[in-house]
């Protein structure tokens, strides 16, 4: 059975105050830069003839308007036209509460307990006289929203809002980038303090309070991580069965936190107390190559899948796959990043959206046998004119996970 935490949790937190960086958080997303989204969200919209676009709470809500605020059976949501302000709907009792984080102006309208929200939402469209055209929906709305909202307007023409959405968030600007780069400063440093601190017969919620104490300590917001342990490794998200850490075998940790609303997702993975066996070091060596392999296909213009492509054809010539099969790598080479950990596009095979400036991407070509162990090296970049840019130099080697 794994050991319970060797030392406790308030002399975690003292020792990363007296280890970690300083690491200067840059400044929240400013009102003028969502003022400038929306700005480019109308122009998507006239260009695809989408004459408004709804949005629930989560990541599009802040990123367009600031509000923060959660899914529940009670509908807030925010209307983006074409012409003129947003409109936030909203409980009544709710209305101060969904106030304080919006950034942009905007009117908030509210309905009480006995109304139907939709109702509202339908009376916004209807004067902003585009309920009769294409009305676009955010891709992660809930069905209800569009299948209420038909009732109150039985001739909606309710189209994807991707365009738009997507158009704007895949794009990021220097002030999100800045924010990625600090959030994955966070991170490294917190993987390197947690390995560091790493003693036999850990169990992987004790390495975890060990990343979490130094996230926290640094200022990112962290909300758990995957810590894969042995055998576990050879499973990209892990297994329920027990797991300590034990010398010789693999240590597969793979986190990230948030810095003002913006993510990082980092892994790394070494063998813990001994050196690697031929076979360890050989799997790192390749993965190590994927990554490389992945930044050498990801040009300006290139089809997001042919990065994807590019590894998966190496791979399969040292004798993994074929395709996503097992020996190898049995998920995408990489997911978008921004506000979201896993966010459109994806580097994956068919993926056909063009490689622009300012993608930003996970590149973790893992490979994976079944039953003995796994290893993945995940390292994020963004693209630029000139071609991808990492946020963190992937490790040398196995031997310097944290160099």
């Amino acid at each position: 059975m794994a050991a319970a935490l060797t030392v406790p949790l308030d002399r975690v937190f003292a020792q990363a105050a007296d280890e970690l960086p300083k690491i200067t958080l840059p400044p929240p997303i400013t009102s003028a830069e969502r003022l400038a989204r929306l700005a480019k969200a109308r122009s998507l919209m006239a260009k695809h003839g989408i004459g408004a676009i709804i949005v629930e709470p989560g990541a599009s809500l802040d990123y367009f308007t600031g509000v923060q605020w959660w899914r529940s059976e009670r509908l807030t949501a925010a209307v983006i036209p074409m012409r003129g302000d947003p409109i936030i709907v909203t409980p009544f009792f709710e209305r101060p509460s969904v106030a304080e984080s919006l950034s942009v102006p905007a009117e908030i309208r509210t309905w009480n307990e006995d109304e139907e929200p939709l109702k509202f939402v339908a009376d916004v469209l209807r004067e902003r006289r585009v309920a009769d055209g294409a009305v676009g929906f955010e891709e992660t709305d809930r069905f209800f929203i569009f299948d209420r909202l038909r009732q109150q307007l039985p001739k909606l023409r309710a189209v994807t809002a991707n365009p738009v959405v997507r158009g704007c968030r895949m794009i990021k600007t220097p002030a999100e980038l800045a924010l990625m780069q600090a959030a994955a400063d966070i991170t490294e440093a917190s993987l390197k303090y947690a390995g560091q601190h790493m003693r036999e017969g850990m169990s992987p919620a004790d390495v975890d309070a060990l990343v979490a104490a130094a996230h926290k300590r640094m200022g990112g917001a962290y909300d758990g991580g995957l810590i894969l342990l042995g055998e576990a490794s050879a499973y990209p998200h892990g297994s329920h069965k027990p797991q300590a850490v034990r010398r010789g075998e693999v240590v597969l940790m793979d986190c990230g936190c948030s810095v003002h609303g913006y993510q990082s997702d980092i892994s790394r993975s070494f063998i813990f107390g001994a050196a690697p066996t031929p076979e360890q070091r050989k799997v790192a060596q390749r993965v190590r190559r994927g990554q490389d392999i992945a930044m050498s296909a990801a040009k300006v213009g290139a089809p997001a899948g042919s990065v994807d492509d590019a590894v998966r054809r190496a791979y399969e010539s040292w004798g993994y796959g074929p395709g996503y099969k097992l020996p190898g790598t049995s998920h995408r080479t990489g997911h978008g990043i921004g506000m979201e950990g896993h966010e459109p596009v994806n580097l994956v095979h068919g993926e056909m959206t063009p490689l622009a400036a300012g993608m930003c991407f996970s590149n973790e070509p893992g490979i994976y046998l079944p039953g003995k162990f796994g290893i993945r090296f995940e390292d994020c970049f963004h693209m630029t004119e000139a071609g991808p840019k990492w946020f963190t130099t992937p490790p040398p080697s196995i031997d310097q996970p944290f160099a």
